[in-house]
């Protein structure tokens, strides 16, 4: 019998449901794991403090908190312990804000790492240096795991389920908790909100000219005469100020009416891309595709809000 040690670190004001749902989680892939006979048992255990270890973790996982105190500023005691844990061999893993920790520790140098998609702009300011991906729930380095979402914990222990077991392990887990196991990302839910206190006044004032023009045809030439710059200088400032250039901004900020629409009411997707600023539908699928990594009909389908029982919404060719 092979016995996998999971230390769910609960630092203050950590997620409680999520420390003590990896913990039960864990325990029932061990009952699952015993019912199909598959010599694995999980042995969860809740750390409260950085101690001496006398048996290695296979894993130190680092929940979500919505306490940004705890999160942003961890104490170096803690960081040097995971750091001693990490050169040990332990996997390090984290979900949501936890990241904001495990990157603290600096064993993830450049690479790449996941966190919730509204906690991207302060992971920027605080580790320019990583790469961050908040389109992904998860990333997978091997020796680092990062998670996205505030309940990314969930698809955090059904990985670490299935790497130490099987698929089969981890879909039955997930018929137990009834959750989804199927693929997931984070673009699927995240929302487009424009960064506006970013200290450039002149591109504030373009921005809120495309929030109220959004559907209309917008030229660069015009926002740049708008704004008294040349179409250069209005590029290159727009960029630094909200991270996208005028035209990928326009699209997400299309994309986002897009998909207030889709999940608000069943107007054909065709009405919707008119209503949002584009006169070639085939061309706003492609874009909401790109952006949100589904299809208009299937992300009415996962959102809408108009569905009740014995009513589905109208399913238009795409």
């Amino acid at each position: 019998m092979e016995t996998i040690r999971i230390g769910i670190y609960h630092y203050a004001n950590a997620l409680k449901s999520a420390v003590y749902g990896l913990e039960e989680m864990f325990i029932l892939a061990s009952r699952i794991c015993r019912e199909q006979q598959i010599p694995v048992d999980f042995e969860p255990v809740i750390c409260r403090e950085h101690v001496a270890i006398s048996e290695p973790f296979a894993v130190i996982i680092l929940p979500p908190s919505i306490q940004q105190q705890d999160y942003l500023s961890p104490p170096l005691q803690l960081t040097d312990w995971l750091k001693a844990q990490y050169d040990q061999g332990t996997r390090l893993a984290s979900a949501c804000a936890g990241a904001f920790i495990l990157a603290a520790t600096t064993v993830v140098g450049t690479r790449a790492m996941t966190t919730h998609w509204g906690l991207a702009e302060p992971f920027h300011q605080q580790f320019p240096q990583i790469t961050l991906n908040t389109n992904d729930i998860l990333i997978d380095h091997g020796d680092i795991i990062t998670a996205g979402g505030l309940m990314s914990w969930l698809d955090l222990g059904l990985e670490l389920v299935t790497q130490y077991t099987s698929s089969s392990v981890m879909h039955q887990l997930g018929k137990v908790l009834v959750v989804d196991t199927a693929r997931r990302e984070q673009r699927f839910y995240q929302r487009f909100i424009p960064a506006l206190l970013h200290g450039d006044q002149a591109i504030v004032t373009v921005q809120q000219r495309m929030n109220h023009d959004y559907g209309t045809p917008l030229a660069i030439s015009d926002l740049a005469a708008q704004a008294n710059l040349t179409e250069r200088t209005l590029q290159r400032r727009f960029q630094k100020a909200t991270g996208f250039n005028p035209n990928q901004y326009l699209q997400r900020l299309r994309v986002q009416k897009a998909c207030e629409l889709l999940e608000g009411s069943q107007h054909p997707f065709e009405w919707i891309a008119h209503q949002v600023g584009y006169e070639d539908p085939g061309a706003c699928r492609k874009t909401f595709l790109k952006i949100m990594g589904l299809t208009p009909r299937e992300f009415r389908a996962r959102f809408s809000r108009e569905e009740s029982p014995g009513h589905r919404p109208h399913q238009h060719p795409h």
